[in-house]
C-alpha cells in the first residue's frame, strides 16, 4: 500500500473554499482505480490545520492520480489559499494487507 500524508494549513478566510474544493477531489478520488481510501482530516483545536491521507494499491496508482484532471484542478484551485506549501510525507502502509 503507497500512503502519503499530506500537511495543508489554510489561510483562514478560505477554510470554507478548501473544504469544497478538496470535497470534489476527495469523490473523485475515491473512484480512481487503485484508490484505497482518500480521507480528510481538519484539525478540531486548528481549523486551518488539514491532513488528507491518501492510500493507493501501488506507486503507479498514485502517480496515476497526479494526471487527473480533478487533481489539477483542486492543486490550481487551492495554491494561493494556503499559508505555506502543502507537504506530502509518504508512508508505507503494513495493515491492513490489501
Amino acid at each position: 500500500m503507497y500512503v502519503t500524508l499530506v500537511h495543508v494549513q489554510v489561510k483562514p478566510d478560505h477554510i470554507d473554499d478548501f473544504i469544497v474544493a478538496t470535497r470534489l477531489n476527495h469523490q473523485a478520488s475515491i473512484r480512481e482505480p487503485g484508490n484505497l481510501r482518500f480521507d480528510v482530516l481538519q484539525s478540531p483545536e486548528h481549523p486551518d490545520q488539514f491532513i488528507l491521507y491518501e492510500a493507493y494499491a501501488t506507486a503507479e496508482d498514485a502517480a496515476a492520480h497526479k494526471q487527473t484532471a480533478h487533481y489539477a484542478a483542486w492543486r490550481d484551485s487551492v495554491e494561493n489559499w494556503m499559508t505555506r506549501p502543502r507537504q506530502g510525507i509518504r508512508y508505507h502502509g503494513l495493515f491492513p494487507k490489501g
